[in-house]
């Protein structure tokens, strides 16, 4: 079996208030909770799962609670930014509108090249970005011969010659009090993480999971810094939700410091659990020791570090959400080993509202 996963399963973050994030991500931005449960590993606390209706892999953000937490930062071994994909650059000024009606700075729209992007944050810190869909990876370079040269982008583009007040003054002329279909959020556009050797980073990914070089650039923001692309990419197409980016930091910038308004860990997707087998022992043939398969009701999950430090998680598409509820996201589930205690569990738990 040659093994390449999909594309990514879920994102985890961390959160402060598990309310306020209810609050944020169903209320501002439009997500389907769910899953609302406990981490399995730390039950005092919630485990919440936003994605769409279905709960697809690939959509899925999930957050622990842990209001307790410092605040962390990124860096080296650390996710960056997170981007959720819109239709186009319609929905992305229709976004910026409501965002900033809702007391969220946005910055942008930036036109990325390959697609244009919003940037803000969530009420944690965490970076987050709306990327439209297109005009895609191939706009540059042929779509079967992707990733094949260095592409500097257009000098316009790269921060220090755009037009920042023109792209400051963009938005939609009207309030934007209700998500319109078109405005729909697509899942995860792509994940952008940070890096001390890209080299040595591609090595990894494309040996332990099978993601192609899609695109070599440079950062928009920082033209000196080099940006790598990888994914599901078959020679002629890019699969959604699969798109991993890094940034080059040198090694002697900071190491990312895990905590509120960070990235806990980045999931990958299996197929099942003959191929996640299949998984643990190619892993293992690599020199890399993953953890003990670990039942987490609606996926099965494995567990390793890259290269630079970042927990990295292989998770099955199965049994998926709807295991245990038809409606879901409606009521506090908990595994079985954990039924016993519900009525502590439930009492130790603010209530979301």
């Amino acid at each position: 079996m040659k093994l390449e996963t999909q594309g990514f399963h879920h994102i985890t973050m961390v959160s402060s208030n598990a309310r306020r994030t209810l609050e944020f991500y169903r209320g501002v931005l439009g997500l389907g909770l769910v899953k609302k449960t406990v981490n399995f590993d730390d039950p005092g606390a919630y485990h919440l799962y936003f994605g769409d209706e279905g709960g697809r892999p690939g959509t899925i953000l999930t957050f622990f609670e842990w209001g307790d937490a410092p605040a962390g930062r990124p860096g080296i071994g650390g996710v960056h930014h997170l981007a959720l994909g819109a239709e186009s650059d319609e929905a992305l000024l229709k976004w910026k509108r409501r965002l900033t009606d809702h007391g969220v700075h946005v910055s942008g729209p930036y036109d990325r090249g390959y697609f244009t992007s919003l940037y803000f944050r969530d009420p944690d810190g965490q970076i987050l970005e709306i990327a439209s869909k297109g005009p895609g990876y191939d706009i540059d370079e042929p779509a079967d011969a992707l990733g094949q040269t260095l592409l500097l982008p257009p000098q316009r583009i790269v921060r220090g010659y755009r037009d920042e007040a023109s792209i400051a003054a963009l938005t939609h002329p009207e309030p934007v009090p209700a998500i319109t279909p078109d405005m729909a959020l697509q899942g995860i556009h792509h994940i952008s993480g940070i890096t001390d050797s890209l080299e040595r980073a591609g090595e990894f990914y494309e040996a332990a999971l099978g993601l192609k070089m899609i695109k070599k650039t440079t950062n928009r923001d920082a033209p000196d810094m080099l940006h790598y692309f990888w994914g599901s990419y078959d020679g002629q197409t890019v699969a959604p939700h699969s798109s991993w980016t890094l940034f080059g930091w040198p090694a002697s910038y900071n190491r990312a410091r895990g905590g509120v308004g960070q990235t806990h860990h980045v999931a990958f997707r299996a197929r099942d659990d003959q191929e996640q087998g299949a998984w643990v022992d190619h892993l293992r043939s690599l020199g890399v020791q993953p953890s003990p398969v670990m039942d987490r009701t609606y996926f099965n999950s494995i567990y390793f570090r890259a290269p630079d430090g970042l927990l990295l998680e292989i998770a099955t598409d199965g049994p998926g959400f709807g295991v245990d509820e038809e409606a879901l996201g409606t009521e506090l589930k908990l595994p079985a080993w954990l039924e016993p205690n519900r009525d502590e569990i439930g009492a130790a738990l603010a209530p979301l509202g």
